[in-house]
C-alpha cells in the first residue's frame, strides 16, 4: 500500500548531479584546463584582486569565522547618545 507522498508536489530532482553527469562535465572541461590555468596565471601577473583571492583561498583555505564571546551579548554601541547644539 503506497501513501502517494510522491504526488504531493514537494519532490523534485535536485541536489548533487549523478556520477554520469559529473563524469561528462569533467570530460568536457578537461581539455580546457591548460587555457584556464593560463588565464589564471595572466590574471595573477596583472594583480587582479579576484585571482589573488582565489589563489590564497585554495592554497591556504578560507579563514575561520571568529565570534567575539567576551561581550556577553552587550551592545558595543552606547545605548544613549547626547546631541548638543554645535552653534
Amino acid at each position: 500500500m503506497t501513501d502517494n507522498r510522491i504526488n504531493n508536489g514537494g519532490h523534485h530532482k535536485g541536489g548533487r548531479k549523478s556520477k554520469a553527469e559529473e563524469q561528462k562535465l569533467i570530460e568536457t572541461l578537461t581539455p580546457l584546463m591548460p587555457q584556464a590555468f593560463k588565464a589564471l596565471k595572466n590574471a595573477l601577473k596583472n594583480e587582479e584582486q579576484w585571482a589573488v583571492k582565489l589563489s590564497f583561498e585554495y592554497f591556504y583555505g578560507k579563514p575561520k569565522q571568529q565570534i567575539d564571546v567576551t561581550t556577553d551579548g552587550a551592545s558595543l554601541v552606547p545605548t544613549t547618545i547626547n546631541f548638543t547644539d554645535a552653534n
